[in-house]
């Protein structure tokens, strides 16, 4: 499925920082400054997701890596964006409407 990505594929990005939830093509995303993959980072790796106003340090990656929170201690909600990232890029492609 990762080989089917393009810059043109719609994918659905859900900023860890301030919430903000938009369906942008790979390359509008970069533009805009997202950090998503597969321009930055890897799918199915736990790395910031963050839009182009908001730093990284809101994010779980953030927080895991400084000592912040635990694993053993995630939330329903942090436990969710973990699914949602071992299962990209499926989980994030917005299927065409026909």
């Amino acid at each position: 499925m990762t080989d089917e990505i393009t810059e043109e594929t719609v994918l659905r990005h859900i900023c860890e920082g301030c919430g903000k939830d938009e369906n942008l093509t790979v390359a509008e995303a970069f533009e805009a400054g997202w950090d998503y993959p597969p321009r930055l980072g890897v799918f199915g790796v736990v790395s910031p997701r963050t839009c182009g106003e908001c730093g990284i340090e809101k994010t779980l990656w953030w927080r895991i890596q400084t000592g912040e929170v635990r694993p053993d201690d995630l939330s329903s909600e942090e436990m969710e964006f973990i699914q949602r990232v071992v299962n990209e890029p499926e989980s994030i492609l917005v299927k065409e409407e026909k």
